[in-house]
């Protein structure tokens, strides 16, 4: 299996709309990037065993996880796109051309939960967790004032998204701060640039933690949040 964890954004980006390892480190794609991208959606595979992830997140949760529910939003995307304006278009530029269209609302939020996904797949690692390093730690240190005060501000968005939803790391006019999403909401519809992300949709969480939320916000960040990543984004 390809492990995924160096990837670039943009790499990633490319990666999420075409399912390919080999991506352009080029600026912005070109057209002729675009045209040789698959026609469908595709979901890329895990960057890690389907395990590795235990005992924070059970092998369970993930074969329900990314084996159903992230599936099914590849497989519901690609059914609504067929014969769309939109199909053929990599999946960032669906995403942002859907968003808010009345008329493409099933496009939007299947799209943006492929995306979603797998930015949430890649934003963890097999022995992740504790402080980052390097240019991401002296940023959070001036942008929230310590590590501790981001775990807190992280932590309490991720544990109040009434209902179901996403908490993010995010670069917004030079500066770091979390947020968090309804649904399918996403960055990407924003002028925000994600660094991270943890997952509190109830299917992310519920086979392992019940109703213990916090409990699963808790272990995320200090056994699986993936630094590397998230520093690789505010760099990249």
């Amino acid at each position: 299996m390809e492990d995924h964890r160096g990837l670039s954004r943009r790499q990633f980006l490319y990666v999420a709309a075409v399912g390919a390892a080999a991506v352009s480190t080029g600026g912005i794609l070109t057209m002729s990037d675009q045209a040789q991208a698959a026609p469908a959606i595709v979901q890329p595979p895990l960057p890690y065993a389907d395990n590795a992830l235990e005992p924070v997140i059970s092998q369970k949760t993930i074969g329900f996880h990314y084996g159903k529910h992230h599936a099914a939003y590849v497989a519901n995307a690609n059914k609504l796109l067929a014969g769309s304006d939109l199909a053929g278009l990599p999946l960032e530029e669906i995403i942002k051309r859907s968003a808010g269209d009345k008329d493409k609302v099933g496009i939007f939020n299947n799209a943006a939960q492929v995306w979603n996904h797998t930015f949430y797949w890649l934003s963890m690692k097999p022995g992740g967790g504790g402080q980052p390093g390097g240019e991401l730690l002296k940023k959070i240190q001036a942008d929230f004032g310590g590590f501790d005060q981001f775990v807190e501000a992280f932590s309490n968005a991720a544990a109040t998204q009434f209902g179901s939803g996403w908490a993010w790391l995010v670069l917004a006019d030079g500066k770091l701060m979390v947020t968090k999403t309804a649904n399918a909401e996403t960055p990407l519809t924003t002028k925000a640039k994600p660094l991270l992300t943890i997952d509190v949709w109830e299917h992310a969480y519920y086979l392992d933690y019940q109703n213990r939320r916090p409990d699963y916000i808790k272990d995320w960040l200090a056994k699986l949040a993936n630094w590397d990543f998230a520093q690789k984004n505010l760099l990249g």
